[in-house]
């Protein structure tokens, strides 16, 4: 019997989340894509705490006008903006089972550009 697209990609999931893990120094970076916004958070699993999160529901992104890949390059921009901020260098990517491809991978690009290392 043929999987689900989301069966599919849970079971990419866990399929990840056995290797990815996220610390206090080097957290895990998870991105969250649904059909109309993406957020991504840094989480330290160690502690079981997010330490940093962006959506492109946040005022500042979502005032900004742009079709849905060039929102995730600005949530990619403000998440390494606010890594920065909090004194984070370096992040361990977690694409959540979704394929490196389009938003995901524009929010990637804007992340590095913006200087974190993973």
């Amino acid at each position: 019997m043929a999987l689900t697209k989301e069966e599919r990609r849970l079971r990419i999931k866990r399929r990840i989340r056995k290797i990815v893990s996220g610390t206090a120094e080097r957290p895990r970076m998870s991105v969250f894509r649904s059909n109309a916004q993406i957020s991504v958070q840094l989480i330290d699993d160690t502690a079981g705490r997010t330490l940093v999160a962006v959506s492109s529901l946040c005022k500042e992104i979502a005032e900004k006008k742009g079709t849905k890949t060039e929102q995730a390059g600005f949530v990619g921009a403000a998440i390494a903006e606010k890594a920065k901020a909090a004194g984070i260098e370096s992040v361990v990517f977690d694409r959540n089972g979704y394929l490196y491809h389009g938003r995901v991978k524009a929010l990637a690009d804007a992340a590095r550009n913006g200087g974190l290392n993973f």
